[in-house]
């Protein structure tokens, strides 16, 4: 079942002190006033790099990640329903096709950008209420390379 942007929001809801808001008639995902999720069409010129390939067809999220190194890493990492173009070469966020993304990569993927971006005592705050959970070490979000924590 294809990811949908109403899912981005109840996932990005469920973390501390985000706040939804529209940019150019996209929406946006912030906390503490740094934008780590966006709705990311595609412009024109996007379309026109594609050539004769065809982009991806749907709902495209852009979201925050650490570093290139992560960048690098997430991408090889899952392949198809994370993506990147010409146009985020040199830029730390990933693309993320709603329409082939599995809800939990989805989760896992906004609550790492989520995490690069929240101030530090917010996330040892999320991070020690989330390890008190008792949820399985497989689901713990991974902490971000790059930033001291």
């Amino acid at each position: 079942m294809a990811a949908t942007l109403a899912d981005v929001a109840r996932i990005a809801a469920g973390l501390p002190d985000v706040v939804e808001d529209e940019r150019r008639g996209c929406r946006t995902w912030s906390v503490a006033g740094k934008t780590f999720a966006w709705e990311r069409p595609f412009s024109k010129a996007d379309v026109k790099r594609y050539g004769t390939e065809t982009p991806p067809a749907g709902a495209i999220l852009a979201v925050r990640v650490a570093d290139l190194g992560e960048k690098e890493a997430v991408l090889a990492a899952h392949p198809g329903p994370l993506f990147t173009i010409p146009h985020f070469d040199g830029f730390s966020a990933v693309l993320v096709h709603l329409g082939s993304v599995p809800k939990r990569l989805l989760r896992d993927v906004l609550t790492d950008g989520w995490l690069c971006i929240a101030p530090s005592p917010l996330v040892e705050t999320y991070l020690q209420a989330h390890r008190r959970s008792g949820r399985p070490s497989s689901s713990d979000p991974v902490k971000p390379a790059g930033r001291a924590r």
